[in-house]
């Protein structure tokens, strides 16, 4: 007997789940709380604040108060005064291999030198004109700095615990839902062949599945080995990345590794995706499942017993 074949939506059946999931994340946008961001944005201005007194309102920048490469909290203030902000990984290189660790910028004044003076060549001139141009600043213009800068660290972090915190939600509930339907978790492992996959009914985490990564493998009844990755998008453009680029790109790549008759490449899905994008991703081999209906995936799986 063939094995049982993965769904295959239609274009009507795909446009309904992404109008639903749309849906879904317009509602958790509108909805989040701004208790987050405002206890960010006030932390995040406390930071600046002491960074301006350590620095004297950025006028003396150099030599820096031991306070300023003391604290991790004021180091990444100090990035955030560039325009636009300045990554830990960039600034690093700019700064010709500097580390931002506070106990080694002490350690190396030099060190600590190009990464201030990086800072300076790369400062905001709208949010701090009195530092360009050679002077104290007025009441007003500290002011609206310190709003300013505390505004776009705090937004920059609820961004970043967005894309991670709504994957690894996702993630959990996958492994939720595995469970619920009696599969049993096993430790992650690298797959080099089909043999090495989890047994059927068990499932790992992320795991190397021949040359590329795996959310999940999950060992289906039928002998068979399901690689999920989860994808969470917030725009039509980042699907593109995540689920075209990215996750279609591993279906191709397992299908010619593995087999057809040995893979079932899934992904699990939820936010914002272009219909035709779905369409190009499922085309490529790739089985579709929303993460708001993790019950349909879960009764395919099922259906694979002998």
């Amino acid at each position: 007997m063939s094995p049982v074949a993965p769904p295959v939506w239609s274009d009507e059946q795909l446009e309904l789940d992404r109008q639903a999931a749309i849906a879904t994340f317009r509602r958790e946008r509108l909805e989040e709380p701004l208790e987050q961001y405002l206890e960010n944005f006030n932390d995040y201005k406390a930071d600046v604040d002491e960074l301006l007194e350590a620095t004297v309102d950025l006028t003396q920048m150099w030599p820096p108060d031991e306070s300023v490469l003391e604290s991790k909290r004021l180091i990444l203030a100090l990035r955030y005064l560039a325009g636009p902000p300045i990554s830990e990984d960039d600034l690093k290189v700019l700064a010709e291999e500097a580390s931002l660790a506070p106990s080694k910028l002490k350690g190396d004044p030099e060190m600590a030198q190009r990464v201030v003076d990086t800072i300076l060549i790369a400062i905001d001139r709208g949010r701090f004109p009195w530092v360009v141009e050679e002077r104290d600043p007025e009441a007003a213009e500290r002011e609206a700095a310190t709003l300013a800068s505390a505004a776009l660290m705090a937004t920059q972090r609820l961004a970043t615990l967005r894309r991670s915190e709504g994957k690894t939600l996702q993630e959990d509930a996958v492994a939720d839902a595995l469970v619920e339907i009696e599969f049993k978790e096993v430790p992650p492992r690298t797959v080099s062949t089909i043999s090495q996959a989890p047994g059927s009914g068990e499932f790992c985490r992320e795991s190397e599945f021949g040359t590329r990564k795996a959310d999940f493998l999950v060992g289906l009844w039928d002998g068979r080995t399901m690689a999920i990755e989860c994808k969470v998008s917030n725009s039509a453009t980042n699907s593109i990345k995540r689920l075209n680029n990215d996750t279609a790109v591993k279906a191709t790549t397992w299908l010619k590794e593995f087999g057809t008759n040995q893979v079932v490449p899934a992904g699990v899905i939820t936010g914002v995706f272009k219909l035709n994008k779905l369409k190009q991703a499922q085309g490529a081999g790739l089985s579709l499942f929303w993460a708001e209906q993790l019950g349909v995936m879960l009764d395919w799986i099922e259906s694979t017993r002998p």
